[in-house]
């Protein structure tokens, strides 16, 4: 296959004549950042994964209406943001969180939007450090993945504190320069910085 979007036009073409691969590359492309966007609304891990799961067989059975993969990706997030609010309206307990969803219905959108730009940024970003050198990698996922402290990676690591601090400066490095190479949106960029900082 070529540049991207002539990737990416093969796939949706795939998909609408019925190849199962297709169906397995978009699920691999977007069932992380469903699931999170999922999980922010129903609160209830097991269900989010039903949810974003069950939102692929929806996609399979109306596999051949689809002329784009942005056509896709909005009818999976659309597709889960419903199926997300009807679990939360036949939910009988509710926490304060879920109430305040079913509550504020006119207002879903504005909220859908900000967990999908979230969703699509964490995406990314998880696919930018797989791509890191192993040694980067496994420090970034344990300090910002994990929540890991800088000592605390250190010993994992069986590596000095120091290392460990040259290691993640390292990781930024590349992930800034890999965002500004692919001419990320101002949006993204400033989401990478304030996530990068937040260590």
């Amino acid at each position: 296959m070529g540049n991207v979007t002539d990737d990416t036009n093969l796939w949706t073409e795939a998909l609408r004549k019925g190849d199962e691969k297709a169906l397995a590359h978009f699920f691999k492309l977007h069932y992380r950042g469903l699931h999170y966007f999922v999980s922010k609304m129903v609160l209830d891990d097991a269900e989010a994964e039903d949810i974003a799961a069950s939102a692929f067989v929806k996609l399979w059975e109306r596999k051949e209406d689809f002329e784009s993969a942005q056509g896709i990706k909005a009818f999976l997030f659309i597709t889960c943001r419903n199926a997300s609010l009807n679990f939360l309206k036949q939910l009988k307990r509710r926490t304060s969180k879920q109430q305040e969803y079913v509550q504020h219905l006119d207002l879903i959108d504005l909220a859908v939007l900000n967990q999908v730009v979230e969703s699509e940024f964490l995406n990314i970003l998880h696919q930018e450090v797989e791509l890191l050198p192993e040694q980067c990698r496994n420090v970034f996922t344990l300090l910002y993945f994990e929540g890991k402290k800088t000592d605390e990676v250190a010993s994992l690591m069986n590596i000095s504190v120091k290392t460990v601090r040259n290691h993640k400066a390292r990781a930024i490095e590349i992930l800034h320069n890999s965002f500004l190479k692919k001419a990320a949106s101002d949006a993204l960029t400033l989401a990478v910085f304030i996530f990068l900082n937040k260590k």
